[in-house]
């Protein structure tokens, strides 16, 4: 209804928009002349969003506390007249009151809606206070674009295009503030371009529940800052980066090495422990240039420890092995794959059933795994386990299981324990009773409890891996393997969540992707088997198999995963922030 058009009576017996939106727990808003229903309690920035209106904002973060300190998402506010003692509240024609418009703004990240309530993100009032608000946080910026490691990203430059005066009436020195400040292993500090948003402290203290930042001095010359004898060293430092609008912190790790126009975007997930952390992996050419969280609010909310951000630069060391090996006399020589896997498949065909074993990986796809498991029918050993690898969890989203798919593992072996076998492998191997063994993805020096003469013990040693180790060292033959973000597979996560991964850049040299080499290594062993043209032939053979995965396809999981079965298993920092939501404090 218009503001000016004349209030009308509706009759008693008609239910009213007010009442029809209570019966859901919602309330009737106007945002920008249009009216939408919204959850009772929504904060008016949320409503905005929902009727797709952009309200700008720096301090407001939807997984934080909402502090109200950085005015940009100012609003005009509206609501019914008071009626008159005595008096009942006239409603139009659309079963509206007509709305009083307020003389002054509001904050929109604060303030909840109500019933009836009004919303302006755009008219002379609004748009001149924004105007205001922007020209106070240039007035001290030191306008370094050109050089700034968030160009590209910054929210300063997109709203003081949208929202600024294209001019500035500062005509005094700017206030001078630290610059490159070294406060943590991973980040870098750069006060001038701080705006004082508070996303960075709100974030140690509630996320990663690490108090080290906080603000110093007053007025002008407040700084963001490291309390005394403290440093920004906590695993979750750099989210802080990812969080800040402007700027002010940046990662070392990244600082000054790509702008971000250039770099291509794929959607991934982290493999590092069974959380599974949804991802953005950044590439230019065929080099990772950063990883970065995606939001999945079942999976990692909006973060994802330094540790396992940073894990990508493994994928790109000297070591990595970039062509099938075949062991003559003492000497690795270089080979083709044809040769490879036939003289693994040789090597295995000439062994009876019970002295040939597989260790696989909990690293390893469910695609990978699945072909595992076929080669040991094909051969037909029982012995067919994965390694575990076991640490604490932080608390947050680093899991207790280091393994990204022991889940799919348990699955896609039918066990409850796809690790129970390693121990009698290993006793096989020292008592000479296995001959042959494959090795999946695992350097069996490191965690699997073996040793260099154990190896040597065996007549016939096949290893798959991404680096030279010493596993590779004592291989019969060896296949190099893929990483992480060379190719397309999926993962099942500690809760049970089958999420996908994708390619974000090439193998190096002629390594193949492991579902690859295993389908024709099965290819060998078993002659009725056709190994499939892609990716998406193993995981159609995989559903019909494997009760859990049954209609599962590559899109039928999205960006976000699916869950296909319940562990019992929760992932800390969600339980928290749920807390958090229930109570209030943050809008999640």
């Amino acid at each position: 209804m218009s503001e000016d058009a004349p209030a009308k009576t509706v009759t008693a017996e008609k239910k009213l928009p007010k009442d029809l939106a209570a019966e859901k727990g919602m309330v009737n808003v106007q945002i920008d002349g249009h009216w939408i229903q919204v959850p009772r309690g929504t904060r008016m920035i949320e409503a905005a969003k929902m009727a797709e209106k952009e309200v700008p904002h720096y301090c407001y973060h939807p997984k934080l506390s909402s502090p109200g300190n950085c005015r940009m998402c100012l609003v005009q506010m509206g609501m019914p007249p008071r009626p008159a003692p005595g008096a009942a509240p006239e409603y139009g024609e659309d079963g509206y009151q007509e709305i009083g418009w307020m003389p002054r703004p509001v904050i929109a990240c604060a303030n909840t809606v109500g019933e009836n309530m009004g919303i302006r993100t755009t008219g002379d009032l609004v748009e001149k206070t924004r105007e205001g608000v922007m020209e106070f946080l240039l007035i001290n910026h030191p306008l370094d674009c050109p050089i700034c490691d968030q160009a590209g990203e910054c929210k300063l430059q997109e709203f003081s295009v949208e929202h600024g005066r294209g001019q500035s009436r500062f005509k005094e020195t700017k206030i001078k503030k630290p610059k490159n400040v070294d406060i943590g292993k991973n980040i870098r500090l750069d006060d001038e371009r701080c705006i004082m948003c508070s996303r960075c402290i709100r974030f140690m203290d509630e996320v990663a529940e690490e108090s080290v930042l906080g603000f110093s001095q007053r007025g002008t010359h407040t700084s963001v800052t490291v309390h005394p004898d403290h440093r920004l060293d906590n695993n979750y430092s750099l989210n802080t980066a990812d969080i800040c609008p402007v700027g002010a912190l940046t990662s070392n790790d990244f600082r000054f090495q790509m702008r971000v126009w250039f770099l291509k975007e794929t959607k991934s997930i982290d493999v590092n422990c069974g959380t599974g952390a949804n991802t953005v992996i950044w590439t230019r050419g065929n080099e990772i240039f950063r990883v970065t969280p995606r939001q999945n609010d079942d999976v990692n909310s909006a973060w994802m420890p330094d540790s396992h951000r940073l894990a990508f630069h493994s994928l790109q060391t000297d070591d990595r092995l970039t062509r099938p090996l075949l062991k003559k006399g003492d000497k690795h020589v270089e080979t083709t794959w044809l040769e490879a896997t036939a003289k693994a498949a040789e090597g295995l065909g000439m062994r009876q059933p019970n002295e040939v074993a597989i260790i696989a990986s909990g690293r390893m796809t469910n695609e990978e795994l699945y072909l595992a498991k076929k080669i040991a029918e094909a051969i037909g050993t029982e012995l067919i386990t994965i390694v575990p690898r076991k640490g604490e969890s932080d608390g947050k989203l680093v899991s207790a299981d280091r393994n990204p798919n022991t889940t799919g593992a348990t699955l896609i072996f039918g066990t409850d324990e796809p690790c129970a076998k390693l121990d009698a492998i290993r006793e096989g191997v020292i008592a000479g009773k296995i001959k042959a063994l494959v090795v999946l993805q695992e350097n069996l020096l490191e965690e699997a409890g073996f040793k260099i003469k154990d190896l040597s013990k065996l007549d016939h040693l096949v290893s798959s891996h991404t680096h030279a180790n010493a596993t590779a060292a004592k291989s019969h033959v060896v296949l190099p393997g893929t990483g992480f973000a060379e190719k397309r597979a999926t993962y099942v996560n500690v809760t049970g969540r089958l999420q996908r991964s994708n390619q974000a850049v090439i193998a190096p040299g002629e390594a193949r992707d492991d579902w690859e080499s295993l389908a024709a290594l099965l290819s060998k062993l078993d002659k009725e088997y056709q190994p499939p043209a892609s990716m998406d032939g193993v995981l159609n053979a995989l559903v019909t198999e494997v009760e859990a995965f049954n209609g599962q396809t590559f899109g039928s999981i999205g960006d976000l995963g699916v869950q296909i079965t319940e562990t019992g298993v929760t992932i800390p920092l969600l339980e928290q922030e749920k807390a958090r939501v229930k109570s209030g404090i943050i809008v999640g």
